[in-house]
């Protein structure tokens, strides 16, 4: 059930972002050149799903409730799909 996604190493090969779903939840791993940060949402608490395509590479922006918006960069856009899916099936569920 652990199921990993990560971001495009193209744009940011050292550090791509991450989006890691567990049983209960989704954690964005959200990586930067001198800092990290790990967000964890109950699928619960997330209240939508946003894409943004480019030609190239996608953004994923997970509305949670009662939270700012998480937004992760650089997924392709087969990955940025999959991931919004998998999100709101359990979100419905």
């Amino acid at each position: 059930m652990n199921e990993r996604f990560r971001a495009s190493s193209l744009k940011n090969p050292l550090f791509p972002d991450e989006v890691i779903f567990g049983d209960k939840g989704v954690t964005f791993k959200v990586r930067k050149m001198f800092s990290s940060s790990d967000n964890f949402v109950f699928y619960a608490d997330i209240s939508g799903v946003e894409i943004d395509s480019g030609v190239f590479f996608s953004t994923i922006r997970v509305i949670p409730r009662m939270r700012p918006e998480i937004v992760i960069y650089n997924f392709s856009k087969g990955d940025a799909k999959k991931v919004k899916e998998l999100i709101l099936d359990r979100v419905r569920n």
